[in-house]
């Protein structure tokens, strides 16, 4: 699968590689983020909705398999470690982080979501009180400014699909691999979004969105492909 040395399984319970503090969350955890050894060409990042943490334990343990940094892709595993730690979808104000980016189609008011995919959508949280207005927000930016990766794949669940607006090699690839639906959207508005505010800066931007499965079959499904996309860019 590639010419990187992974580590043996049974030593891939913690990390080895050592990331870098790009920033600070509401309640003053270290937003952290793993860089590459060379130019980044990718960023994967996870759980900027804290009730999304199989996309956390997913990349962690891709990322556990490297026993030096990726050559070519920076891994955050938390973009909103607050609302992970506490189980939020928003952040510590219940703010929902993907919809706060200084979009041009980012409005004030109340955000809906659904607890679960049976729910309504009728769980409220804010869009922030002006675009761009919460620390890991503009942390997020300001590290993608940074890297200037050429694309960017943020994981979430559980709408099953790759959402890719362009259709590009990128998400065609994923799309091929996983065995989920290549779709241009996810059906509903998301104004204010980090994809949105990626387009608008130019920057290609992949959704890659887990189905509603257990841990293990995350393991099974999900941390090859991720494995994959670290060790070697498709």
């Amino acid at each position: 699968m590639t010419s990187m040395s992974l580590r043996p399984r049974q030593d891939r319970g913690a990390h080895v590689l050592e990331p870098d503090t790009y920033g600070r969350s509401v309640l003053g955890h270290p937003l952290e983020v793993w860089r590459p050894s060379g130019a980044c060409r990718l960023l994967v990042f996870a759980a900027i909705h804290g009730n999304e943490g199989e996309t956390t334990s997913a990349l962690s343990l891709a990322l556990r398999h490297l026993s030096v940094p990726s050559p070519h892709c920076a891994v955050v595993l938390a973009a909103n470690p607050d609302g992970l730690l506490r189980g939020t979808r928003g952040n510590a104000r219940g703010v929902e982080l993907n919809r706060n980016f200084p979009t041009s189609d980012w409005r004030p008011g109340s955000v809906s979501h659904r607890e679960t995919l049976e729910d309504p959508r009728d769980a409220a949280l804010s869009p922030g009180a002006s675009p761009g207005s919460e620390p890991e927000v503009q942390a997020l930016m300001a590290l993608v400014q940074d890297l200037a990766p050429e694309a960017v794949i943020a994981l979430h669940a559980p709408l099953a699909c790759i959402d890719d607006a362009h259709g590009s090699a990128l998400g065609r690839w994923l799309a091929e691999r996983t065995g989920l639906p290549l779709v241009a959207d996810v059906g509903y508005p998301t104004p204010g979004s980090f994809g949105t505010w990626g387009g608008e800066q130019g920057i290609s931007v992949v959704t890659y969105e887990f189905p509603l499965i257990t841990p293990d079959d995350a393991v099974r499904r999900h941390v090859p492909v991720l494995v994959e996309l670290l060790s070697r860019m498709p």
